[in-house]
């Protein structure tokens, strides 16, 4: 009978150089394959108060997630990242609790009254919906006790070495997915007209309409273009200039997104951070084990609008695409010829049965809706460039370029099982006075031991210490496989498979719950209650919705708080929306580019609202003016 034993390494300080890949997790279920697929980290929203109000889970679903993440070392992030009611904050606070029992690794947070609460002892990471931006804004986060931060979207590499240089904390940066056009916090245009709060979770997304854009005079620059739907962030190529700049937390956004494309985009990113890391030693992944994919992984196979890298690399055209804000999907050819049930295309590309495609009519742009300027059609059959389809579509004609939104060929790769993570192990095999004995040792220090307790016969077969290395070393559907195996026994003896089974069994099954006992939970936040804010006075855009917020900041400085605009009663023309994109910029109309310009006001259309464009060029602003549409009061958001 063996006996196991479990044993631990001594606590290792988190190393500065640590780099975690970050994913979305739109339940317990997609955050489990992102980890299988490489993520060190997700983030998930809880039952409430995330800022994606439509992808909640409960808390024994987050339990799930933890129990599955923290087997590789990999930590689990919620979400509770809007603004909060006064009336809502005893529920916050036993949701937080709630969380914290579930093996929660840190809250992401928007809402300053979430720091008055009495909050167990979690680490508190700053959202991106505080806005932040400024060295200032970010050592003020740093000091009142916050241990990373969600940096602005629209950061460029001199921006972020200059957070860098004043700060200890993770800084954590979006790599991939959709970009709010406003700056993350700054934007209460769905709510103004919709009666639907992004400080909520509800954003109706009213950016991605279609919209017209005129001077005051009545000069047409741009009619029923997409004019404030932006392109998806793509920072592949900047992985490395990111991680000198001092980024330390790469993520990738999408909790409202398919599997498919959090398999496909988390195993991308780990791919590229992996050869990042295996030429420079002093970097390493937060999580442990190493990740093989079944697929090659290509983030343009899966849902996008195009890439950017944004404001990376300071302001250039190409962030937008005016056309849709639906994806498109990768060029695969031209139709070179049809007919009643087929269209032939000049491509490289091989195409599948079931494969959607996608493509412009001739005359999208006069299109009165915005679903009448991509057109699409299904795939029955393929038989090499002669594709089947159900009915050729009067509008697509010859000459027409073809884009391929869905790849079933792709997407069955992924729909099935697509990842594994593997920890090496070493593993020494010994006597023992009553027998035998079998350590296990990991990579990262972790180690189980068994003993099997047997009358030792010594082998008469010459190979017995082979036959002994080979069955050790069948570690089957386990996360482990075998490296260095060390028979330190006096001499070979004869031992049964089935014990042998027997005894790995037991030391994989205490080495598995050494690692379990052996994670630690992030450093919890500390409250410095004498850090002073970077401003003494807040507008309706601080985003202060409970008094607890407004107690929180007076005691640190803060002398005048207006109310969040939810609250707060504006019925006049305001900025409903910061952005630093510019329609100036991108219709040649920029001061700074076009001598004799003037930055003057312009008309943006949406439907039958109308709203003003003001531009403050010294900051590369654009700021979208309009009234709030709805009836005012304090319960307008519920």
């Amino acid at each position: 009978m063996s006996q196991a034993e479990i044993y631990t390494p001594e606590p290792k300080p988190t190393l500065s150089n640590h780099l975690e890949l970050l994913a979305p997790a739109k339940n317990a279920d997609f955050g489990i394959e992102a980890i299988r697929h490489g993520a060190d980290a997700v983030y998930i929203g809880g039952p409430a108060f995330g800022a994606r109000a439509t992808a909640g889970n409960s808390v024994a679903d987050i339990a799930r997630l933890c129990e599955f993440a923290h087997r590789y070392n990999a930590q689990v992030f919620v979400a509770l990242n809007t603004i909060i009611m006064d009336d809502e904050l005893a529920g916050v606070e036993k949701l937080i609790w709630e969380l914290y029992e579930a093996g929660a690794d840190a809250l992401i947070v928007q809402d300053m009254g979430i720091l008055q609460l009495n909050l167990p002892p979690l680490a508190l990471h700053a959202s991106t919906q505080m806005d932040n931006r400024s060295p200032e804004k970010v050592a003020f986060l740093e000091q009142v006790g916050f241990s990373q931060v969600v940096l602005a979207r629209e950061l460029g590499l001199s921006q972020i070495r200059d957070v860098a240089a004043i700060s200890n904390m993770r800084l954590e940066f979006f790599i991939h997915g959709a970009l709010c056009v406003a700056y993350s916090g700054l934007c209460n245009l769905s709510h103004a007209f919709s009666n639907r709060s992004a400080n909520r979770g509800e954003c109706s997304q009213m950016c991605r309409l279609p919209a017209n854009l005129k001077n005051r005079q009545g000069d047409v620059f741009a009619e029923n273009e997409h004019l404030l739907s932006l392109k998806d962030n793509n920072q592949t190529a900047n992985l490395e200039a990111l991680i000198d700049a001092g980024i330390r937390s790469f993520k990738i956004e999408g909790r409202l997104k398919d599997l498919s494309y959090v398999k496909n985009v988390t195993a991308h990113y780990r791919q590229a951070l992996d050869a990042i890391i295996a030429k420079r030693p002093e970097l390493q992944a937060t999580s442990h084990g190493r990740v093989e994919h079944s697929f090659t992984p290509d983030p343009e196979k899966t849902f996008n609008r195009g890439g950017t890298d944004y404001f990376v690399h300071e302001r250039s055209q190409g962030v937008s695409d005016f056309r849709s804000p639906k994806y498109i999907g990768q060029d695969v050819g031209k139709v070179i010829g049809l007919g009643k049930d087929f269209i032939k295309v000049q491509s490289s590309h091989e195409f599948n049965n079931g494969d959607g495609l996608c493509y412009f009519p001739a005359n999208y742009a006069k299109a009165k809706q915005s679903d009448d300027k991509l057109q699409g059609l299904r795939v029955n059959r393929a038989d090499g460039h002669t594709l089947y389809v159900m009915q050729v579509p009067h509008d697509l004609k010859v000459g027409m370029t073809l884009y391929r939104n869905h790849n079933q060929a792709f997407e069955m790769l992924l729909s099935k099982e697509s990842a594994k993570r593997i920890i090496g192990v070493d593993m020494v095999l010994a006597d023992t006075d009553a027998g035998i004995s079998l350590t296990i040792t990991d990579s990262y220090g972790f180690s189980g031991y068994s003993e099997l307790v047997t009358d030792k016969t010594p082998a008469r077969d010459n190979t017995a210490l082979d036959k002994i290395r080979s069955q050790l070393a069948k570690l089957g559907a386990t996360d482990f496989e075998a490296q260095q195996i060390t028979l330190a026994v006096s001499q070979p003896w004869f031992l049964p498979a089935s014990q042998l089974n027997g005894l790995r069994r037991d030391a994989i099954s205490a080495l598995e719950q050494a690692r379990v006992s052996g994670y630690q939970r992030p450093l919890p936040w500390t409250h410095n209650q004498d850090a002073v804010y970077p401003a003494k006075h807040l507008s309706y855009l601080g985003n202060v919705a409970n008094q607890a917020a407004k107690d929180f900041y007076q005691r640190h400085g803060v002398i005048e708080i207006q109310d969040t605009y939810e609250k707060n009663g504006v019925t006049e023309e305001v900025p409903l929306m910061i952005t630093k994109h510019c329609l100036r910029f991108n219709f040649n109309l920029c001061p700074k580019e076009v001598p004799g310009i003037k930055a003057e006001p312009l008309i943006l259309e949406i439907g039958k609202d109308v709203l003003k464009l003001v531009f403050d060029c010294p900051k590369c602003e654009m700021m979208v003016v309009g009234a709030n549409r709805q009836v005012k009061s304090p319960d307008a958001i519920r």
